[in-house]
């Protein structure tokens, strides 16, 4: 009798005798996919939910535009749009780079051909362009919503002559015909024949909104078209990040 009695209290009080670190689960094992590994505290820091998305994005553009070489005087301040599809290739915390390819289009206002004879530059009176270029953007980030960069790149930019080619004076045109050219007395100085190709770059500002993938900025480009002029466009821009 006494020694089942004792068997029994070695029994109920065997427990209380064993280490305390078996009887306690360890902190780090509440969450058994990471047991032994991270504390909660490194798991709730490394999965944070990042509001601003960088990768593959497409990007509307609208503003204005202006030529700051011979064409100033002879053709007005016109409108810039451009689409643009691009990638963020290097995504840190306080910088980002992206490539991007461009289409741009430009519209402008000119001077009647009449008022540029024995004066040039000799450009058609109303003026639209259209460049392809790509582009490389460098940003930083001062706060964790703003950016602020640079960009630059390289293109081909082309402006048809919007006129008829034989009043012009580069079609088939009729010998007894008095052309655009004959008027100015010059030759065709090749505005409007061939592309042109293009340099450009300048600074750029984008705020991420709180919109998931959708951001806002503002683009300053100054280009300089060979066999063109030169020129600026300020443009406002949408963004979508997938």
């Amino acid at each position: 009798m006494k020694t089942s009695s004792l068997l029994l209290g070695l029994f109920f009080v065997s427990p209380a005798l064993l280490p305390v670190r078996a009887a306690a689960q360890d902190y780090s094992d509440l969450d058994g996919s990471d047991s032994g590994k991270k504390s909660i505290q490194d798991r709730a820091r490394n999965e944070q939910v990042r509001e601003i998305n960088r990768g593959l994005y497409l990007k509307a553009s609208v503003g204005g535009a202006f030529y700051l070489g011979k064409f100033s005087g002879a053709v007005s301040p016109g409108t810039a749009t451009a689409l643009a599809v691009g990638q963020d290739f290097i995504d840190r915390e306080r910088t980002s780079m992206a490539w991007e390819i461009d289409f741009f289009q430009g519209i402008h206002q000119g001077m009647d051909y009449n008022a540029q004879i024995d004066k040039g530059p000799y450009i058609e009176g109303d003026l639209r362009t259209y460049t392809v270029a790509g582009l490389v953007e460098w940003n930083t980030y001062p706060a964790r919503r703003w950016g602020v960069g640079l960009r630059g790149g390289g293109g081909v930019l082309y402006s048809p002559l919007l006129m008829n080619a034989d009043y012009y004076g580069t079609g088939q045109t009729p010998p007894s015909t008095k052309t655009v050219l004959d008027a100015w007395g010059v030759s065709d100085p090749g505005y409007h024949n061939a592309p042109h190709p293009l340099v450009m770059g300048g600074p750029n500002v984008e705020y991420y909104t709180k919109l998931a993938h959708f951001s806002v900025g503002m683009d300053i480009d100054v280009f300089y078209a060979i066999g063109f002029d030169l020129g600026t466009s300020v443009t406002g821009n949408m963004k979508y990040t997938f």
